[in-house]
């Protein structure tokens, strides 16, 4: 992270003023019914459209690479055995789509915290009388507490009849049936997320035919994307040059065809900051790696990307990794003019906001 810390004089660079009426609370009526902002990172100049004339922006021929995790509905209701009082759990690290019947002891947020003390017993119930039962085993200095599950089937078959999607917590209503189909991508593929990789939400699969059509190729990736990505950051973060895990798979597939991509003079377009955090995590030796494991890295101003040219985002929350990140590949100065441009155009922001392409 070449000079990453001497770039940034405090978190106050990464605040701006937003009216909480251009909070996205609801999806757009259709998916892709969207605005676009088009970002030069050479000259800073922005054009406004909308989100269907993407593919006339994007560099000609280019690699677009989109993150194909599926958000698991990991917020469960439920109440102690033996009581009535109600209780939500958020699980942080949901069991993969593969995971067997039996035992998971999975990290969660829990309220109240006072009815999910060490030792307590809990029921969740769900549909078609599905029961899960676990026990509060430990809590951290974060206040998180492990909780011991016992699944009588695969988890993701249970949590589908028993969990509610997680929104983000800027959405102030009860989910809807509605989230359940438009809180995913549509190449949505492997559970274990709490949280959308919200560039691809604008995408449907007509989009995704035209841009084949066009001359781009398409790739994936996987990250499963936590519930840290909401967190503010501290200027500990800042300190230690690092932030909240996520669990990361780069195929060989995708490895080669950015690694001939880049060889070959390809633009490499990265749909969503999560795509290019897995990207970039892969090829901190240079070239793209395929592999797997958790990583914590925080890309921030200064950092030296290797793997993409463009990027396709949303609008994301002050003083977030996330609007690090893309003041880091846009420019400080470059972001800043977008998002006043963004505020006093009316745009909408975050999850089910509007789009912005940065070239």
């Amino acid at each position: 992270m070449n000079g990453a810390a001497k770039a940034i004089k405090g978190l106050e660079d990464f605040f701006f003023d937003l009216p909480r009426e251009l909070i996205a609370q609801e999806p757009p009526r259709k998916r892709g019914d969207s605005r676009l902002m088009v970002l030069s990172r050479d000259t800073g100049d922005i054009e406004i459209t909308h989100f269907s004339a993407l593919e006339g922006h994007l560099p000609q021929g280019a690699l677009l690479v989109f993150n194909d995790a599926k958000v698991t509905p990991a917020r469960l209701y439920g109440h102690k055995k033996g009581r009535s009082g109600r209780l939500e759990v958020l699980i942080l690290n949901p069991p993969a789509e593969s995971g067997r019947e039996g035992v998971y002891e999975l990290w969660c947020l829990g309220s109240p915290g006072k009815r999910l003390r060490t030792g307590a017993e809990l029921v969740f119930e769900g549909e078609e009388g599905t029961e899960l039962e676990a026990r509060v085993l430990d809590i951290n200095a974060a206040g998180h507490r492990l909780l011991r599950f016992l699944f009588s089937a695969p988890p993701s078959e249970i949590l589908d009849r028993v969990g509610r999607l997680p929104l983000p917590p800027y959405i102030k209503r009860p989910d809807a049936r509605e989230d359940l189909v438009r809180y995913q991508t549509v190449y949505a593929r492997r559970a274990g997320a709490v949280a959308a990789p919200t560039a691809g939400l604008h995408f449907t699969q007509d989009h995704l035919r035209r841009l084949r059509e066009a001359g781009h190729e398409l790739a994936g990736v996987h990250l499963r994307v936590g519930a840290g990505t909401f967190l503010p950051l501290s200027e500990r973060n800042l300190e230690r040059g690092r932030l909240h895990e996520e669990y990361v798979e780069v195929g060989l597939e995708t490895a080669r065809k950015v690694n001939d991509a880049r060889s070959h003079g390809v633009p490499v377009v990265s749909v969503g900051t999560t795509s290019l955090r897995a990207l970039e995590w892969a090829s901190l030796s240079g070239e793209v790696e395929p592999k797997s494991g958790l990583t914590d890295i925080f890309i921030r101003p200064g950092f030296s990307f290797r793997a993409a040219d463009a990027l396709v985002t949303n609008f994301h929350l002050p003083g977030s990794s996330l609007i690090m990140l893309a003041a880091a590949f846009a420019g400080l100065q470059n972001l800043k003019r977008a998002y006043e441009t963004a505020v006093r155009e009316g745009f909408r922001f975050f999850s089910y906001g509007d789009a912005m392409l940065i070239v």
